[in-house]
């Protein structure tokens, strides 16, 4: 059984677009591990997040303005990795489904991480993001995607979720955060209720 690590920039981030695959690994029997590279702080919650993510997984320094070390992010999930013995990790693509430049500095830091360590055949998957229109195209999306994952020349995962209520569950124990535009996206998001992991 593998050990699986879902790599994200804040806990309510993991759970707005990496339940579909959570709840997938889970349901195959994996081990898996969360690392959040940040509390949440950029609005002053960072403990009340901490806390909620920790809630949520029962369940179940950040900002547009500041940019992450991607070497720094490197060497602490490479510790991490080592100390959990990890197999696989589970991340952003390049763009980091918003845009939002913690998203892609964790890509960018995985990415530093694989060339550093290629001896260590650790697997990695990226989340694909989508553009707007799929994005908000919701439970419609389960069907899209593996059409269009079909055609792809690279090898694409596409993983339902069988619970989406989870979703929403696991989301409203991040009670700073769940305010009405992210209850709004939680129920259009396609990332409720599929995603399409393609490998690094």
């Amino acid at each position: 059984m593998a050990w699986i690590w879902v790599v994200a920039a804040a806990g309510a981030i993991l759970l707005l677009f990496f339940t579909p695959t959570i709840l997938f690994l889970e349901s195959k029997g994996h081990k898996l591990h969360v690392l959040c590279m940040s509390l949440g702080n950029a609005d002053g919650f960072g403990d009340t997040r901490k806390e909620e993510l920790y809630n949520a997984c029962a369940t179940l320094k950040d900002g547009f303005h500041e940019e992450w070390d991607h070497g720094l992010l490197a060497e602490l999930t490479m510790e991490q990795i080592q100390l959990w013995d990890i197999d696989t990790i589970v991340t952003f693509d390049s763009y980091g489904v918003s845009g939002h430049p913690n998203h892609r500095d964790v890509h960018h830091g995985i990415c530093k991480l694989l060339h550093e360590n290629q001896q260590e055949n650790i697997e990695a998957w990226e989340l694909v993001s989508l553009n707007m229109f799929r994005k908000y195209s919701g439970a419609v999306e389960i069907w899209l995607s593996p059409l269009i994952s079909s055609s792809s020349k690279q090898l694409i995962c596409c993983l339902v979720n069988c619970s989406p209520s989870r979703t929403f569950k696991a989301m409203a124990a991040h009670r700073s955060q769940w305010v009405w535009f992210r209850r709004l996206f939680v129920t259009l998001s396609s990332y409720t209720y599929v995603n399409m992991l393609q490998k690094f």
